[in-house]
């Protein structure tokens, strides 16, 4: 719950989890029957879950929503744990199943250290007055300092993270692949405990890269660089451009809630008939995130819709691709603007009636480029090719999109080699140009969809 009292939506809920893992588990714990207790008030949600020693000892587990912070018996090391955000994703989405009630003893001492040591960190300090009845741990005062204290705590992790790096350079990166995959999770863990999972999420990407073909050293240094990189970053956050630290905050994983962007004071909201582009989804267990990619037929912006489906909600299939949509788009914050969350709908979608403007290959690399020079994490940016011809791989060759005048040509993402969707590119080109709208990134170029002359999925 936060300040003003609302129940989160359970995207806000899934985006703290730390990775994949963690939100597929804590999608299973999001039902009644795993919870013999449960309650809310003034911004806590606890609940007794099943499990513990032998099955016998249900866990403990609270949560403060205006921080949020967390609080669990369970042993895991993930913060949160599988526990909280199956917690919260059922208070979130089941009103009836997490009602307001007296929390019990144990939900009362925690409360109460959190707000004694809330008092020492900020010298003492009165706590925000409330409504009657209502928490000194809720309020917008109780969590700018929940925060600054989660801001201390990532750099902290950043900071030994460096120190990690530091050790592997100096080691050599050739010897590597001797310190085994435990080094990397262990590491990895430790960023979890600083509530900082897009660092975890890049340690992880480093032990994936140890050994993992031709040239893995070099591939894991361009990693480490871009490790270094985020982690300076955040710790000299204070002196980057507004729009730049936004960035640097997603990165780490400090995220921003849907409503926030919608009604922020830095909100920037754009309204034009959106043209969906392309939708793809991805099993994560057993969630699924929803990606629709939008262009604005007047501005010609780019946007990301992302959302994610599970046992608590169904998927959103209401922008199928073809169709434009008159609406409002709220943009993220962050020095290259993607991800948006959809606001006001001003006509019902209509089928668009010819495919989108675009341009060569030399273009997208183009595009490509000037968003990493603002997003230097970035792995692909959206891009329409107009008038390119697939070239199936001989040899073991990729796969390529040539231009129509074949002076230049973009590689096919290798991930893309074993689906089907190449070689039904290939057959509705026939050898001729054809427009195709697909990520350009540092691996090549994923093809999503193609016009003939109707949108067709790959």
């Amino acid at each position: 719950m936060n300040p003003q009292g609302e129940r989160w939506t359970s995207d806000h809920v899934l985006a703290l989890a730390s990775d994949a893992p963690s939100r597929e588990a804590g999608s299973r714990l999001a039902t009644p029957g795993s919870w013999p207790e449960t309650g809310t008030r003034d911004g806590a949600v606890w609940g007794l879950c099943k499990g513990g020693a032998g099955g016998s000892t249900p866990y403990r587990t609270v949560v403060d929503t205006a921080g949020p912070d967390f609080k669990c018996s369970c042993p895991s090391r993930k913060f949160p744990c599988k526990h909280a955000l199956g917690l919260l994703l059922m208070w979130a989405s089941e009103e009836a199943a997490v009602t307001d009630g007296a929390p019990p003893a144990w939900v009362e001492e925690w409360l109460t250290a959190r707000r004694q040591r809330e008092k020492k960190t900020s010298g003492g300090a009165k706590a925000p007055s409330g409504p009657p009845g209502s928490s000194p741990s809720c309020g917008p005062e109780a969590a700018r300092r929940r925060a600054a204290l989660r801001a201390r705590r990532i750099a902290d992790g950043a900071a030994e993270l460096e120190q990690r790096l530091e050790d592997l350079l100096r080691s050599g990166l050739a010897s590597a692949d001797r310190a085994g995959s435990g080094t990397w999770e262990e590491t990895a863990a430790r960023m979890v405990d600083a509530q900082a999972p897009g660092l975890a999420a890049r340690v992880r990407e480093l032990g994936s890269t140890v050994a993992s073909g031709p040239d893995w050293p070099s591939r894991l240094l361009a990693e480490c660089a871009l490790i270094h990189l985020l982690g300076q970053a955040f710790l000299r956050i204070d002196r980057l451009p507004p729009a730049l630290a936004s960035t640097v905050r997603t990165r780490v994983g400090l995220t921003t809630d849907a409503a926030d962007v919608l009604t922020g004071p830095d909100t920037t909201t754009v309204r034009d008939r959106w043209l969906v582009l392309a939708q793809r989804d991805a099993e994560e267990g057993v969630l699924t995130s929803h990606r629709v990619w939008l262009r604005g037929e007047r501005t010609g912006r780019m946007a990301l819709h992302l959302s994610f489906s599970g046992p608590d909600r169904a998927l959103d299939v209401s922008l199928p691709r073809g169709l434009l949509l008159d609406a409002d788009l709220a943009y993220y914050p962050g020095a290259r603007p993607l991800r948006v969350v959809l606001g006001a709908r001003h006509a019902d979608p209509v089928p668009a009636t010819s495919p989108p403007p675009g341009g060569g290959t030399d273009a997208a690399l183009a595009a490509y480029g000037d968003a990493l020079r603002d997003d230097p994490w970035l792995d692909t940016w959206p891009v329409v090719l107009t008038d390119v011809v697939p070239i199936p791989g001989q040899g073991g060759a990729p796969w390529q999109l040539a231009d129509a005048d074949g002076e230049s040509a973009l590689p096919v993402d290798p991930r893309c080699a074993e689906r089907s969707g190449l070689w039904r590119l290939t057959a509705i080109s026939g050898g001729e140009p054809v427009t195709v709208f697909g990520e350009c990134g540092h691996r090549g170029f994923m093809p999503l969809t193609v016009w003939d002359p109707d949108p067709v999925a790959l």
